[in-house]
C-alpha cells in the first residue's frame, strides 16, 4: 500500500495541538515527528497510506485554522516518499511511535 508524508507548520502550540489531535482522528495515520520552528512556529508530521493521509490533513488545517489566533504558515503532502528521503528526514517509523502505527 503507497505511503504519503503530510507535514502541517503552524503560529503558536494550541493550533498545532488542535491540528495534531484532528488529524489522528481524521484517518488512521500516525504522528511521527513533532518539533519547534524559528519564531514560535510548530510543525508535525504524519505518515499513513495515501487515502488517509488527505482527508486527515484536511481535518489538522481546518482545526488549526479555527483554532483562537491560530494560523497555518505551511503544509504539504509527499505522496510515496523515495526511501532515500525516509532515511534522512525525521519522518520514518521510530520505536517511540511504533506501538501507536495502524
Amino acid at each position: 500500500m503507497p505511503e504519503a508524508v503530510g507535514v502541517i507548520e503552524t503560529l503558536g502550540f494550541p493550533a498545532v495541538l488542535a491540528a495534531a489531535d484532528a488529524m489522528v482522528k481524521g484517518g488512521r495515520v500516525t504522528l511521527v515527528y513533532f518539533d519547534i520552528a524559528e519564531k514560535g512556529n510548530f510543525y508535525i508530521a504524519i505518515r499513513g497510506s495515501v487515502s488517509e493521509v488527505e482527508p486527515a490533513m484536511t481535518a489538522g488545517l481546518e482545526a488549526a485554522t479555527t483554532t483562537f489566533g491560530g494560523q497555518v504558515m505551511s503544509h504539504y503532502i509527499v505522496p510515496n516518499p523515495p526511501e532515500n528521503i525516509v532515511s534522512v528526514l525525521p519522518i520514518e517509523y521510530t520505536d517511540a511511535v511504533q506501538e501507536f502505527r495502524l
